[in-house]
């Protein structure tokens, strides 16, 4: 529980709240005002749909021992197997999308150092191979690199660990080797970095980014900010004089409402309301003062909309206009499964509104969530696979208003 608290309370603190080609080309600029500057296109990674519970997140529970969570066992490697087929690949394409970010552990590719698991590396490439045939592009996303788990007390971090940041790079350079020649892949170094200083993760990005030009100068390579790539934390993200580098950031904002009545962490599963969207702001200023916090910020709102979402979002639309000749992608946003199925709606309508109104692209959270995951974001049901709504569907390929 005190692991989780320190989550929240850092998270809080952190976001300031307390189609096979992958070319870049420019957006037509606008003036400044009512109008604002559009982001640069990431051309065939405009409007996807992110995979988790398959090959990360999925066994998360609290009641396992750390030890536990870090060791695979005979039903995960059919879990392995069987989750995701081809199938699912052609049931996201009919859904309209462009692209598939795929979340992994490292634990699930890498035996011991440096020496990989080829049974779950062959399922990778089968996926990659699904996706070509289905003509959606595909992002491979490290989603939790040893050192680096936000609900696990390891022992050592990575940005303080030679050996660990070792073996990160050598990581990337096997999917290089393994992907070599495929320039269509897109490398997603992490998910979510902790809190952790940015210039310790500005470095490791840069050491591996420049360990990936050595062998290929033109892979498209994700890099997001600390705060488990919080927007407020994209102004001390190291920048790049390449243009096959991306930025990202996530957003869950307000997060009392998107993680409602979770039970990873601590301040939802305590306040243990349901919250809805749009709404009266008053229930999310209680939920500050009930865990302890400010709810200085609420009290700026006379309710809470779209109003609030976009001045959240205000960090990522100045990264947009202050580096126009960058890409930025929100590669994950989403709500926790039992939110009130309008309400997701709504709130999914608005966060999408706002980045197709800054010209950013973007990756929903997400398609199925295993059920032992205690944070359930799937859109699709459980056993048909089918979007959980039409009109969810229609959100998800842009139709917003």
């Amino acid at each position: 529980m005190k692991r989780c608290i320190l989550y929240i309370w850092a998270l809080l603190a952190c976001c300031g709240a307390v189609s096979t080609g992958v070319q870049a080309e420019n957006t037509a600029q606008v003036k400044d005002g009512d109008r604002p500057v559009l982001a640069k296109r990431f051309v065939g990674f405009e409007h996807g749909m992110g995979i988790g519970g398959w090959l990360t997140n999925y066994k998360r529970f609290n009641v396992l021992p750390d030890k536990w969570k870090l060791n695979l066992s005979p039903g995960d490697y059919e879990h392995f197997e069987t989750y995701i087929t081809q199938e699912d690949v052609r049931n996201i394409a009919s859904f309209g999308v462009d692209h598939v970010r795929l979340g992994f552990d490292q634990i699930v590719l890498e035996e011991k150092p440096y020496v990989y698991r080829e049974r779950t590396f062959r399922l990778v490439d089968n996926f990659v191979g699904w996706c070509q045939q289905s003509h959606l592009n595909v992002v491979l996303n490290l989603h939790k690199a040893i050192g680096n788990y936000c609900d696990i007390a390891e022992p050592i971090s990575l940005m303080d660990d030679p050996e660990l940041q070792k073996r990160f790079v050598a990581l990337w350079l096997e999917f290089e080797r393994r992907y070599h020649g495929n320039n269509s892949i897109v490398f997603e170094l992490m998910n979510e970095v902790r809190d952790v200083n940015p210039k310790a993760w500005n470095a490791l990005a840069e050491r591996t980014i420049q360990a990936i030009r050595k062998v290929n100068p033109t892979r498209k390579i994700v890099i997001g900010s600390t705060c488990w790539n919080s927007c407020e934390k994209l102004k001390d993200l190291q920048l790049f004089d390449d243009e096959n580098v991306i930025y990202t950031f996530h957003f869950y904002e307000p997060f009392e409402f998107t993680h409602q009545r979770g039970v990873l962490q601590a301040a939802p599963l305590y306040y243990n309301r349901k919250m809805a969207y749009p709404g009266d702001i008053a229930p999310y200023k209680e939920f500050k003062r009930f865990v302890g916090s400010s709810d200085a910020f609420y009290s700026r709102f006379d309710r809470m909309d779209i109003q609030v979402l976009r001045t959240l979002m205000q960090p990522a639309f100045d990264f947009v206009q202050k580096h126009p000749d960058k890409i930025l992608w929100c590669g994950e946003f989403g709500t926790i499964r039992h939110c009130n199925m309008t309400s997701r709606e709504n709130w999914m309508n608005d966060v999408i509104l706002l980045l197709k109104g800054h010209g950013i692209s973007y990756c929903v959270w997400n398609y199925l969530s295993t059920p032992n995951d205690g944070n359930r974001f799937s859109l699709v049901d459980d056993d048909n696979r089918k979007i959980l709504s039409p009109r969810m569907l229609e959100i998800i390929q842009g139709n917003v208003k």
